[in-house]
């Protein structure tokens, strides 16, 4: 049987001419708000819309910097709250602009992978239901067909891309970047890990002198700041220690299904382990409301919340979980990271999430204020390089378990 026993604070490092220095956070720290960042009430009323009570460090320093139009760069872990960074002050100053219905993307967001992109256009599409008119976005990628992505580009405002499926586009005439007013390039490191040097190159010199500039980045390396002469740029260095989360007290376990049995081992364990309460973490909103009804279907109450529900249905749902009368609480990385539950004896990986240290925050759930905790991860064969990986970055060996032999009829 599975035990019934299963706020961090980040610190600026490195002070420098150019840098935010650690008094200056140390001090505004505890009474930093979203409102106190110059963002105005309609911005303000999706933060708290997605459940967000304060900002991260990183958002603390880098919001009023953009805000200002001034270039920047800003240094910190994967998933430590740098996407929303971006996204409000690019939305706050697009909503005070007239709509431009043309092929002339206003703002370029470059990113790595396919599902960066997605995941970064969610962020806008959830900070865009109070603004005083609508923003497109769109993010766009290889792998899958270019004609959609070309039909859809008029009226783009902003874009959010990978450099291949982006120079496919502009040499089909889709769109043009000679006028964007804004460029942002998250998880530059990697970037020049998977060689997009020469791509961003050609892109760079396709794009305006006069523009404002941001960079995200977990590590400062040389390809990066070669990046930062490249585009010819002095910005405000922003750097945030790598936050710590403690998981000493969490059990972790992996267990091995095959894809047609991940939804039925997952109700097994629930049944069968006697999992009385749970977290678990799905990578999309229509993932957790799916599960939700496929376990509602077995006879297991369920509650999902995620950015597509509204602030009263996940302020119910929660509270749902909370009081146990729902056993099973299902989430997003986006609005998982707002939350938290005392004594949370258990929390499931369904789905793994994107980056190690998204993986560590999930996990860090569990385990609290000295209790003990369990962390299950559910993989397919699909995901298994991915999970070692995470072992790798975390240092913590993980026995994999198979489930051949487990009897899944009934579930």
């Amino acid at each position: 049987m599975i035990s019934k026993t299963f706020a961090s604070l980040r610190l600026p490092i490195n002070k420098h001419r150019n840098k935010i220095s650690i008094a200056y956070l140390c001090t505004k720290y505890f009474f930093m708000s979203f409102e106190s960042l110059g963002l105005s009430h309609n911005i303000i009323r999706s933060v708290k819309k997605l459940g967000y009570l304060k900002p991260f460090p990183i958002q603390e320093q880098s919001v009023p910097v953009i805000l200002q139009g001034k270039d920047l760069m800003g240094i910190a872990q994967t998933g430590s709250g740098k996407t929303a960074c971006f996204v409000m002050p690019i939305l706050e100053k697009l909503q005070n602009t007239e709509m431009k219905k043309n092929r002339n993307i206003q703002v370029l967001i470059l990113v790595p992978t396919r599902e960066l992109a997605i995941q970064i256009d969610e962020v806008f599409r959830a900070f865009t239901d109070n603004l005083k008119r609508e923003v497109r976005t769109m993010a766009v990628y290889g792998g899958v067909s270019i004609n959609p992505q070309m039909k859809g580009m008029f009226g783009v405002e902003v874009l959010i891309a990978t450099p291949g499926r982006l120079l496919d586009l502009i040499d089909h005439n889709a769109l043009k970047i000679s006028e964007i007013q804004h460029l942002v390039i998250d998880e530059a490191d990697k970037m020049f890990q998977l060689g997009f040097g020469e791509e961003m190159n050609k892109l760079f010199a396709m794009m305006p002198v006069a523009k404002q500039t941001t960079l995200f980045s977990a590590t400062l390396n040389d390809k990066v700041a070669e990046m930062k002469e490249r585009l010819s740029i002095n910005p405000i260095i922003i750097e945030i220690k790598k936050e710590e989360v403690e998981i000493d007290n969490i059990e972790q376990l992996a267990y091995h299904v095959a894809p047609e049995n991940k939804g039925p081992f997952l109700r097994y364990l629930i049944k069968e382990k006697k999992v009385e309460k749970a977290l678990i973490f799905v990578s999309s909103t229509r993932a957790a409301d799916n599960l939700v009804e496929k376990l509602k279907k077995n006879k297991i109450k369920a509650v999902a919340i995620h950015s597509q529900k509204s602030q009263g249905a996940r302020r119910n749902n929660l509270e749902e979980f909370k009081s146990n009368g729902a056993q099973i609480l299902v989430a997003t990385d986006l609005i998982g990271r707002g939350i938290h539950i005392e004594s949370l004896p258990c929390v499931i990986n369904y789905e793994l999430p994107r980056s190690p240290l998204d993986y560590i925050h999930r996990i860090g759930r569990t385990g609290r204020a000295g209790e003990k905790g369990t962390a299950i991860n559910i993989l397919t064969d699909d995901e298994l390089q991915h999970f070692r990986v995470i072992q790798k970055k975390m240092g913590r060996k993980v026995t994999l378990q198979r489930t051949e032999d487990i009897n899944l009829h009934g579930y």
